[in-house]
């Protein structure tokens, strides 16, 4: 990859060589060579790329320029434009003889005229090559007035010069193109530019951001282009249109978007996207408003032709869209219909770019007019159930339709879509209760039904954006118990039921609103956000029992990392909330009973609490398997495994909540793919930066992401990460990261003080899971300092902490610790064995540094623990301690090279070309790319073969030394000489 006037060029390496070859192709070799492709595909920067590669290796190339000046298209111009270029060379001889052509081309012309043009123009392009060989390079030649694109065609058939070779570039011609068409069958060779690749598409990114991008970005933009997603310019066109409104966050050294997908668009400079996206006549200014009328109106409901045609007799000029923007738009292929007639954009990026432009068109009477034209028809109710993909009609309608008929029909086409498109459905039911006021009848039903879909289908983000309608509904329903008129209460459940006329509807209604509010609260845990529980205004207003429910959810925030809270809605009070006695919920349905959630908030406490929380619960679920995954799950402050432990089939699943995310993160983490972890944490942070969504941020996912740059060597990017932890936050996996970050910044002394602190801390928190951690790495870290009498302490709190817990994961602690303290073998080998059945590969590193220092077997454990080091990428920390252990005990430290640091086909190229003697400048002419690009490798190459210049380098790929220590893989074309 390399730069050319700034604009990167990327997966081209193939026809930049091509092109070169043609232009460096003079004599009786010379060749024409037609580069054609696709608006942004990069002709320009392919041919000026190559042309420049041409230049370096002594080749003289020339432009040609005849499109748009004051010459007469057709002969005269050609000779116009040939005058001018050759006018560069300097030879006076060749200007002269292209001045007599261009002389003769000025007279008045008879029949055959221009062909005797054309025959002088070529003998003196072919004395102007012999005397000073030359190649010429003609872009945009789709440009050419068709007259001067024939002469060129007739020129290059005909009266080809001799030894003049030919680059040509621009769109795909075709035959009505009259002119220009010929020079396709001119041309000795077609060069059609291939979309690029996903990975050249990410180099390309990475290039232009001059970092490494997150997968996901990559994924999200090839999405959002769509079929252009091949195409450079399209891919640079989004770029700069994110990164001018902030939609791109840095984390540990890698770009991630903060944008929802939908919001990727292309450049809004309408004469860029116009001969970006349109690849015939470009529309004009009502075109191009109708089209961005028509982006809007498929941003949130789906519009097939069958609907707008029924719009013509009441709405001809919104019909009229039609025929004078819709016809056009399928035409051109910019707009498709699949077979059920309904429309969409082929590429969502350009979608949204015509969303961001302005329009006369009214879009949301358009949506309310496709909605009156079945209900009026039909009826509201008939309507909706008989067309569901109404109800995203009536959203984007808006304040166009009444509320009565909007309800009937989202609430038909709600129940109707609750099987065959639930996401649709439960999009239904939230536009229904934006629409209902708090003191009508239907929404507690709404509420019901629409939790119930969110649970039933882990769409945890929509059954958190059911927390505003559903306060609202409660404190109404406060009202209506104490001042209603007509109404007298009873007690049922410990609450205030409403009694009279409808006493069983009213305990129905009081029983479905706390269903409701423990899904809510069950979701606002699932996106790591703390439900609201925080009291005000009076007691008297407050519906007690349900928000007792929600504190019991809220305990669960500390011993999972989970801070923050779902701010009640903007101008309602807090209410104030009393204790009452515990509620009666049973345990048999997807939502946790509170022994469940009493169980899943003693998992981070004592053995006695987790017994006694255990022991309340049905004969069946009391079960040791149940109890080491709990205690595994609030360690890693992995919520959705604590509940699936504890909830078995009854747990409708995490979804794509930020607890199913950190899940999948701290899986990662411990089977050692640390990578994927990262970008796991990445994925995250960015969700909770990301407008449009309610997910707040895994706290628990911080730590580790700071804990694994930390073990790499990256402190920087390991500080980053702590510091957007709240210093609030006492979770034990937090306080040891922050021990590993002290440590190795500097200061041993004050960061295992700081260790024991934040011990205390947890302690007092009550959370005891996770200790375990903090206290073997302070221990391991006082073995480094040589510290004896700080790690027989420790060693004590331990076996303390294990008294108190009496965890599997507090038994490897301890066992490693007596091993590192006593030298006890037996016990480190019972931890190896119990760390590696579970899984926990960075424990098992951990285990295999103490058997280096008490076991007999020494030289196998070290290598052991070398290795896992370099496969998890870890850098100067552990290394480190790997060469202390090593001089302790007189061992050489192994140097074991994991696969990915065996050189690429480029590595041997390049590697190569050095050997061949070949300069930088040569290096870039062959590779099609910089010289600093070149530099760039070299150094790279130069640390991963430990070579410290050019010429070790060469000896070393010469005497097979590469190939010797297993750098060189087999088969890569190179290796043999």
């Amino acid at each position: 990859m390399g730069v050319y006037d700034g604009r990167p060029v990327t997966g081209r390496d193939g026809e930049i060589r091509e092109v070169t070859r043609t232009l460096l192709s003079t004599g009786d070799t010379a060749r024409v060579l037609l580069i054609v492709g696709a608006a942004g595909t990069g002709k320009t920067t392919v041919l000026e790329h190559a042309r420049r590669a041409a230049v370096e290796e002594g080749a003289r190339v020339l432009r040609l320029r005849c499109h748009a000046d004051a010459s007469t298209p057709g002969a005269t111009a050609l000779a116009d434009g040939v005058h001018s270029a050759l006018a560069k060379v300097h030879r006076r001889r060749n200007t002269a003889r292209v001045g007599g052509a261009r002389r003769a081309a000025r007279q008045p012309i008879a029949q055959h005229g221009e062909l005797t043009q054309l025959a002088a123009l070529s003998e003196a392009l072919t004395e102007a090559a012999r005397d000073t060989p030359f190649a010429l390079v003609v872009d945009d030649v789709e440009h050419l007035p068709s007259a001067t694109a024939a002469a060129l065609g007739l020129l290059i058939r005909v009266f080809r010069p001799a030894g003049v070779p030919m680059a040509l570039a621009g769109r795909p011609v075709h035959p009505r193109d009259g002119g220009v068409s010929q020079l396709t069958s001119a041309a000795d060779r077609l060069l059609e530019l291939p979309p690029l690749r996903p990975t050249d598409v990410e180099a390309l990114m990475e290039h232009v951001l001059g970092r490494p991008v997150e997968p996901a970005l990559v994924t999200a933009v090839l999405r959002a282009l769509g079929p252009m997603a091949g195409t450079p310019e399209a891919v640079l066109s989004v770029l700069d249109s994110m990164d001018g409104h902030g939609g791109f966050l840095e984390l540990g050294g890698h770009v991630c978007l903060t944008e929802p997908e939908q919001a990727l668009r292309l450049t809004t400079d309408v004469a860029q996207l116009k001969r970006l996206c349109w690849p015939g006549e470009p529309p004009d200014a009502a075109g191009l408003d109708g089209a961005a009328a028509v982006a809007r109106a498929l941003e949130h409901a789906e519009i097939r032709f069958a609907d707008l045609h029924r719009l013509k007799p009441g709405g001809p000029r919104r019909a009229g869209l039609v025929d004078r923007t819709l016809t056009p738009l399928v035409e051109e292929g910019i707009l498709t219909v699949d077979e059920d007639g309904r429309a969409s954009f082929a590429v969502p990026a350009l979608a949204a770019a015509l969303r961001a432009l302005p329009t006369h068109h009214d879009v949301a009477s358009l949506h309310a007019l496709i909605t009156r034209s079945l209900s009026d028809r039909l009826g509201a109710e008939t309507a909706g159930g008989g067309h569901p993909c109404l109800a995203d009609h009536v959203t984007a309608a808006g304040t166009e339709l009444d509320d009565a008929l909007a309800v009937d029909v989202l609430l038909a086409a709600a129940r109707t879509d609750a099987r065959s498109d639930w996401p649709r459905s439960v999009r239904a039911y939230s536009s229904a209760l934006r629409r209902l006021t708090p003191y009508d009848r239907r929404t507690t039903g709404v509420l019901y039904e629409s939790a119930e879909l969110s649970l039933r289908h882990a769409d945890h983000p929509g059954a958190l954006a059911l927390g505003e309608p559903l306060l609202a509904r409660l404190y109404a329903s406060s009202a209506e118990r104490t001042t209603g008129p007509g109404t007298s209460t009873s007690t049922w459940a410990g609450s205030d039921v409403p009694q009279g006329s409808g006493g069983q509807d009213g305990r129905q209604a009081h029983g479905r609103l706390g269903y409701v509010t423990e899904v809510w609260a069950l979701a606002a845990l699932h996106e790591h956000r703390l439900p609201h529980t925080h009291d005000s205004g009076t007691s008297d207003t407050s519906p007690p029992q349900h928000l007792a429910a929600v504190r019991e959810f809220a305990a669960l925030a500390g011993p999972y990392g989970i801070v923050g809270a779902v701010r009640p809605p903007a101008g309602e009070d807090r209410p104030r909330v009393r204790r009452p006695v515990a509620g009666h919920r049973p345990g048999t349905g997807p939502l946790p009973s509170p022994a469940e959630l009493r169980l899943l908030a003693a998992a981070s406490g004592g053995h006695t609490e987790l017994l006694r929380a255990l022991n309340a619960l049905p004969p069946e679920a009391n079960s040791t398997h149940t109890v080491d995954r709990l205690r595994h799950a609030a360690t890693h402050a992995d919520l959705a495994d604590a509940l699936a432990a504890v909830l078995g089939d009854r747990y409708t699943g995490a979804g794509d909540s930020t607890a199913a995310r950190h899940h999948a993160m701290v899986r990662r983490y411990l089977e050692g793919d640390w990578d994927g972890a990262l970008s796991a944490a990445r994925r995250i942070e960015a969700r909770s930066r990301t407008r449009g969504t309610a997910a707040a941020t895994a706290q628990g996912a911080r730590a580790l992401a700071a804990e694994i740059h930390c073990a790499r060597g990256e402190l920087g990017h390991a500080r980053a990460w702590l510091e957007l932890i709240p210093d609030g936050v006492t979770h034990p996996l937090v306080g040891w990261a922050r021990l590993g970050l002290r440590y190795w910044s500097g200061g041993a002394a004050q960061a295992l003080q700081e260790a024991r602190e934040d011990v205390r801390r947890a302690r007092g928190s009550g959370l005891l899971s996770g200790i375990e951690k903090v206290l073997l790495r302070h221990l391991s870290y006082a073995l480094l300092e040589g510290l004896p009498e700080v790690m027989g302490r420790t060693l004590e709190e331990m076996e303390t902490l294990h008294e108190e817990v009496g965890s599997a994961l507090t038994r490897e602690t301890v066992q490693l610790g007596r091993g590192l303290v006593h030298g006890d073998v037996d016990g480190a080998l019972a931890a190896l064995r119990s760390v590696d059945g579970r899984g926990d590969v960075y424990m098992g590193l951990l285990c295999r540094l103490c058997l280096v220092e008490i076991d007999d077997d020494s030289d196998r454990r070290l290598a052991e623990a070398s290795y896992l080091a370099q496969s998890l990428g870890i850098g100067r920390a552990t290394r480190t301690t790997l060469g202390h252990m090593a001089r302790r005990r007189s061992l050489v430290l192994p140097r074991v090279r994991p696969a990915r640091d065996r050189l690429s086909e480029a590595d041997v190229r390049l590697t190569v070309l050095v050997s061949d003697g070949a300069t930088n400048r040569q290096i870039a002419a062959r590779l099609a790319s910089s010289e600093k690009t070149v530099e760039r490798r070299l150094t790279q190459l130069f640390q991963r073969t430990g070579c410290r210049s050019r010429a070790e380098l060469a000896a070393a790929w010469l005497d097979g030394s590469l190939a010797d220590r297993g750098l060189v893989p087999d088969g890569v074309p190179g290796t043999v000489r």
